[in-house]
């Protein structure tokens, strides 16, 4: 197994800061850790969910075909498929971030994961008639049709820095 440094250094400075909270105070420490379980429980289901679709998702699509649609060779094609998915998509960050890592493992560019998660964040297609009734039809599609090209240039920037 293969040690990430990331993985490391991050928990490597949460362990520290839990060491420096509980010699400063035990009591909020403790209570703070209770709140922090109570959360880790609530997500139990998100979690869950998450290996269901990861397990689904690479069961359906091999490693071979996630590449050929998805992988630097699928150019921008690829990051246009990703950036109508990511639109349309309504995943919550918890689930999307994960199952993003594991289509760049299967061949993935980053590029195309780029524009998966810009697009998923920044459009909003499920809710667009909730901002219509916010900010009225013109300035929503304004919004939305600004975010979607500002994800496409930063998908294209992250492919040809990454």
């Amino acid at each position: 197994m293969q040690i990430n440094g990331t993985v490391l250094f991050v928990n490597a400075a949460a362990a520290a800061g839990l060491i420096i909270s509980l010699y400063k105070n035990r009591k909020k420490t403790g209570k703070a850790l209770q709140i922090a379980l109570k959360g880790t429980l609530k997500m139990t289901p998100a979690l869950i969910m998450l290996l269901i679709l990861i397990g689904l998702l690479m069961g359906f699509f091999k490693p071979e075909v996630i590449s050929k649609l998805l992988g630097n060779q699928s150019g921008f094609i690829g990051i246009a498929l990703a950036s109508v998915a990511g639109a349309i998509l309504m995943i919550p960050s918890l689930i999307a971030f994960p199952l993003t890592a594991s289509l760049v493992h299967s061949g993935a560019s980053i590029a195309v994961a780029a524009a998966f998660i810009t697009t998923l964040t920044m459009i909003g297609f499920v809710t667009l008639t909730v901002e219509i009734k916010a900010l009225g039809k013109r300035l929503t599609f304004l919004r939305n049709g600004i975010s979607f090209i500002i994800a496409l240039a930063i998908a294209l920037l992250m492919g040809i820095l990454l």
